[in-house]
């Protein structure tokens, strides 16, 4: 048993524990002491990268056999996960040192951020439903919190809509828990993969399945489950925003959809092509919806949506390849995507509009800003030799070499209207004319441009060492994820 995986709960919680006590003697303790777990837990993944590599998995135990006690561990998707929140994290938090100065009560910020992270690295960890269901809670109810932040209409009322959304999504995994462990008699992961290969589906399991794929669809905003997601993603704080389309949604939705068919129950030809259709739908319809947008981060919303389609449709295939593309594709959007809202959030504080017919010719006045954009910009749209485009593309091929010759169309042809959406995006912000209202406009603050500028070189050198990436950190993903669906 080793402790490592505890301390990417402790160290959140801890930092979380410090902000609260210390703000009122010391207003820059948030900005301190976010921004050092952060990068602890940054460390600390990275650090694991070469012992997950070569076999070794990381497991703590503490309380009685499941459904009771606490059961962590580590293996090649846990630390994929946990290293893609620890990075999208450690940029917002950068971040939000000079971005949340506009807001009351930062250190409570703070401590619903660390709240935050720590319920999805338990997620991440979590070995049973029991642990998976309540790191999903703890970020769920901060992230409520962390919408509804600027407590004005809108930040209320897409924040109300979110906990509605999200509280059916979680009634709709509870029930499904309670079916499986009715037919089972545990929630332990491992266990329950023994117990139910090779029997088959019941019909209590099969709506088991049916009840789970609902629950985590809601939290993963797959169409038709995906109204709140534009109004959450474009009203919270631009960090928070970040966060939401990085790595929130992966975790608490994606991540447990993946645990579920693939630690749980075996991939059927059914089930592969119910998470293919979907993943289709979400990507093509999702970006014709961004295509009409003209508020910058709700057009960044919708492509949240359509980007997680890829992944679906990857992981739907169901073949090595195909759990590769949509594993590496998880990390690329995270990163881009994650980018992206911090470039829109940069132009937001600086103009104080979102509206894209409002602006123009920014990139002489927010060189950083423009520069890091464009990079996001044609890594979403799959442009070689950006990171987006090898994962795009590894999608593709598994597409093509498992038969699905009109998936691989599909993802092709959501790559195109992807990058129409950002060269509009990119026209009606950073090129053409400068109006006359933004001559004073000026760069954001210096530790903003450091989170851009970190995220925008993890596109690039991702990108450029490709090879060495999916060897050495997506590959364990793959092989566990395989491994549980063996």
């Amino acid at each position: 048993m080793s402790v490592l995986p505890l301390l990417f709960v402790v160290i959140p919680v801890a930092a979380a524990a410090i902000i609260a006590i210390l703000y009122r003697v010391w207003e820059r303790s948030g900005d301190i002491f976010t921004n050092i777990a952060n990068l602890a837990l940054l460390v600390l993944s990275l650090a694991l990268v070469g012992p997950i590599w070569r076999g070794e998995t990381f497991s703590y135990n503490l309380g009685d056999v499941s459904p009771l006690g606490i059961h962590f561990t580590i293996d090649g998707l846990s630390l994929l996960m946990l290293a893609t929140v620890s990075i999208i994290c450690l940029a917002a938090s950068l971040y939000s040192v000079n971005y949340m100065e506009r807001y009351t009560a930062k250190p409570r910020y703070y401590v619903l951020l660390m709240l935050m992270i720590a319920g999805m690295n338990i997620v991440a960890l979590g070995a049973d439903l029991v642990n998976l269901y309540i790191g999903i809670e703890i970020a769920a109810l901060a992230c409520y919190a962390l919408v509804a932040f600027g407590v004005e209409h809108e930040y209320l009322e897409a924040s109300f809509k979110y906990q509605i959304m999200g509280t059916v999504g979680t009634l709709c995994i509870l029930s499904g828990m309670a079916f499986l462990y009715r037919t089972a008699g545990s929630l332990n992961m491992a266990e329950l993969h023994g117990i139910l290969l090779g029997q088959g589906l019941s019909p209590m399991l099969l709506f088991s399945g049916i009840l789970f794929l609902a629950g985590f669809g809601l939290k993963a905003a797959y169409m038709p489950f995906h109204a709140w997601l534009p109004d959450a993603h474009s009203t919270a704080p631009t960090p928070v925003s970040a966060i939401l389309s990085g790595v929130f949604i992966k975790v608490i939705g994606l991540y447990g959809m993946i645990r579920v068919f693939f630690c749980i129950f075996e991939i059927t030809p059914t089930t592969s092509w119910i998470l293919m259709v979907v993943g289709a739908i979400s990507l093509l319809v999702a970006v014709l919806l961004a295509l009409g947008q003209w508020d910058s981060k709700r057009l960044l919303a919708y492509h949240s949506i359509s980007q997680m389609g890829y992944v679906l449709l990857g992981l739907g295939i169901a073949t090595p390849l195909g759990i590769l593309g949509g594993l590496f594709h998880l990390v690329n959007h995270a990163l881009f995507k994650g980018l992206l809202f911090l470039d829109a959030g940069s132009v937001e504080m600086q103009t104080g509009t979102r509206q894209l017919k409002e602006l123009g010719g920014l990139n002489q006045r927010m060189p950083v800003t423009g520069t890091t954009c464009a990079i996001a910009s044609l890594s979403i749209s799959g442009f070689p030799p950006f990171n987006g485009f090898w994962s795009k593309l590894i999608i593709i091929i598994a597409a093509i070499q498992a038969g699905y010759l009109g998936f691989a169309i599909v993802a092709a042809l959501g790559s195109i209207l992807t990058m129409a959406s950002f060269l509009k995006l990119e026209r009606y912000i950073f090129f053409g004319s400068l109006p006359e209202k933004w001559q004073k406009v000026k760069e954001a603050p210096v530790l903003m441009c450091v989170s851009m500028i970190l995220l925008a070189a993890a596109c690039l050198g991702i990108g450029l060492a490709f090879p060495w990436i999916i060897d050495g950190f997506i590959q364990p993903a793959v092989n566990a994820v395989m491994m549980l669906g063996a």
